[in-house]
């Protein structure tokens, strides 16, 4: 007598079970991992696997079940033949297999290549941002305040600068452009750039344009004599004012230097953005800090400058160009200002030299009022807010620093110098005090 059994669902005989991993003995997982170290195929089937993971979970919702179902089934082969430290041979053909399984099954994506290439741009970047924010930031010294220790951008001649004038400016014009071969290698290795322009016919200086920039660089700047337009690629910041054209302009004439000028760029650190993290300044390091809410400065810029005093500290700036904290005079034994008070007491103060502090009475003696309106003289006595500092410049006749726009709070401190990377000179590297 027969039967009738029933009919075979295809729903059923046409489902595979889903892939399962049988479980390998716990030494064969150990010598896996030793595998793994010790060689290359296994690395790099593991890292086949990953990859064809990653792209099968991100086109899951696009694939068929049969398309998911062959690619996971050849990924437990292959995962398998690792944990169970098969031959290199099973090994190899196990990874032959996932490519074809992955190649057939896969969606190809355009542009490949292309796609690759921006993934590891954006990891680069991510990484760098990341470096930037928490670890060091590159930095460019952008004024003379912290000369000699560090030093911004300086030119011969220099008319943008009050003391140019009462220098010989025929004798700064006394230098010889060198070739192109050599203001290249002035440039990389020292940061000297050389800016010469001959005037095309008579004229007097008309106006400029502003420079174009590109990031944080000036790409090039136009200006206009007579009928005559001229570009200077690659201008420093300020150029017409420290060649004297603009503001101390006059008629030239055919052939005659409209600008020639030697630049020195100012010097290019890195800022230590860890430090802080775990400690406070000490009295003299060198800090970078934002000027975000100081009245008196831009509102967008990085100062870098030598912190001095410390909320709830009392501070005065003796005529003998010392300051005095708390009734305590520094002097060369305190740290970090070894050189800031190695000074000839017998010689004036100087620009772009260790003079000391200089207060309000002192800074008129040299003919520079305006300079110290928060220090007028030697009695007056600054107080310092809790939690915030006040810091100056080591060029302490030309540094615009708490002597006139008082403290700041600590929290706009973003780190100390660590590391002058560009240009080579006697400053290069580790140890500005």
């Amino acid at each position: 007598m027969k039967t009738n059994k029933p009919a075979p669902n295809k729903t059923e005989e046409s489902r595979v079970p889903s892939p399962e991993i049988t479980p390998v003995p716990e030494p064969g997982r150990r010598n896996a991992w030793l595998n793994w170290f010790l060689s290359g195929t296994v690395r790099q089937a593991t890292q086949m696997r990953k990859h064809v993971r990653r792209i099968l979970n991100a086109q899951r919702d696009l694939l068929s079940p049969q398309a998911i179902q062959n690619v996971e089934i050849a990924m437990v082969e292959i995962q398998r033949a690792v944990e169970t430290a098969a031959p290199k041979k099973a090994l190899v053909e196990q990874m032959t297999n996932l490519e074809k399984v992955a190649n057939k099954w896969l969606k190809p994506y355009p542009n490949a290549g292309m796609r690759e290439n921006v993934e590891v741009l954006l990891v680069a970047i991510a990484v760098a941002m990341g470096i930037r924010t928490f670890f060091i930031q590159p930095f460019k010294i952008p004024t003379g305040s912290m000369q000699p220790t560090l030093f911004g951008v300086t030119s011969v001649p220099d008319y943008s600068h009050p003391f140019s004038q009462s220098s010989d400016a025929n004798s700064q014009m006394n230098f010889t452009v060198p070739n192109p071969v050599g203001r290249f290698f002035e440039f990389w290795y020292h940061g000297i750039s050389y800016t010469h322009v001959v005037a095309k016919s008579d004229g007097a200086f008309r106006g400029a344009d502003e420079p174009t920039k590109l990031l944080l660089f000036n790409l090039k700047q136009r200006f206009q004599v007579g009928e005559d337009w001229y570009t200077v690629w690659f201008p420093p910041d300020g150029l017409l004012k420290r060649a004297g054209v603009g503001e101390y302009s006059r008629a030239f004439h055919k052939g005659e230097d409209i600008i020639k000028i030697k630049v020195k760029s100012g010097d290019h650190l890195f800022v230590d953005r860890m430090t802080y993290n775990f400690r406070r300044p000490t009295r003299g390091e060198i800090i970078v800090f934002k000027t975000q809410g100081i009245q008196m400065l831009p509102q967008d810029q990085f100062y870098i400058k030598r912190m001095v005093a410390m909320g709830g500290e009392k501070v005065r700036i003796g005529n003998d160009r010392h300051l005095a904290i708390n009734g305590q005079r520094l002097d060369a034994n305190t740290p970090h200002f070894e050189n800031v008070y190695s000074f000839d007491p017998n010689k004036p103060p100087r620009e772009s030299s260790y003079s000391g502090h200089l207060n309000a009475v002192v800074a008129g003696q040299i003919g520079l009022s305006g300079l110290a309106p928060n220090f007028p003289n030697e009695t007056t006595e600054v107080s310092i807010a809790p939690n915030h500092y006040i810091v100056m410049g080591d060029n302490t006749v030309n540094s615009f620093d708490s002597r006139a726009w008082g403290d700041f709070p600590r929290d706009n401190v973003i780190g100390k110098s660590f590391f002058v990377y560009w240009p080579i000179s006697e400053r290069f590297g580790w140890g500005q005090r």
